[in-house]
């Protein structure tokens, strides 16, 4: 693999026909954790949508864990979203079934066939959010910050080379943003990447690393002041 987990060069990214950046250059290396801040429209989650391949990119160069997103075909993209993990706002778990069917069902999807090894890598991703206790419970008997440790575990049952967070701690009050967040700088400390999409600046506060803004259809680092 190249040193890059992810290179963009002259891009510019249009949902629906508009065009939401312009000129976007970026380089992820592994291990790094980077913010994407901006105000709600300025284009974070179109960039995002774009690196995970739900918008398609048709200007500039762009790669990601070694997949090149230009023209990128359809058969590519579940092999593509293997190798990241995806975490949303908004959960986006099962409700019809507990926790541990909910990240069996995403490693049947994704090729897993021995039953024991699937157990075994469960309660893995389980353990490392903290959450291995509640696999018998279904989506609602958990709170909201529980359900997003579940929705990071099942990001990670892949072994992705790169997170992608799109707002994970948008949908929590400030204490459970924390504890969030707490877990995804502990598996940035153990060696995965992160790209996080957020509005939260206390977090930036608390937990400061590089950060990129969108503004003005621009995507740009911020130098953070130090006191």
């Amino acid at each position: 693999m190249s040193q890059t987990i992810l290179s963009l060069h002259n891009v510019t990214i249009y949902q629906e026909g508009n065009q939401i950046l312009s000129d976007v250059n970026l380089s992820v290396n592994p291990g790094e954790f980077i913010y994407v801040i901006g105000k709600t429209g300025s284009g974070k989650s179109s960039l995002m949508k774009t690196l995970y391949a739900d918008l398609p990119l048709t200007h500039g160069e762009g790669t990601i864990v070694d997949y090149d997103l230009n023209g990128l075909i359809d058969d590519d993209i579940p092999f593509l979203r293997r190798k990241i993990g995806i975490v949303f706002q908004d959960f986006k778990l099962l409700p019809d079934r507990s926790i541990f069917a909910n990240l069996h069902f995403v490693l049947k999807a994704t090729g897993w066939m021995d039953e024991s090894d699937m157990q075994t890598k469960i309660d893995e991703v389980l353990d490392k959010v903290g959450m291995k206790n509640f696999a018998h419970k279904m989506p609602h008997q958990l709170s909201g910050g529980e359900q997003q440790r579940v929705a990071i575990a099942r990001a990670l049952l892949n072994d992705p080379e790169l997170i992608l967070a799109d707002e994970p701690t948008g949908n929590l009050d400030p204490q459970t943003s924390m504890e969030v967040m707490e877990v995804l700088r502990k598996i940035n400390q153990n060696g995965k990447t992160i790209l996080m999409a957020t509005h939260d600046y206390a977090l930036l506060m608390k937990y400061p690393s590089k950060t990129l803004k969108c503004e003005d259809g621009a995507l740009f680092e911020v130098i953070q002041k130090t006191a």
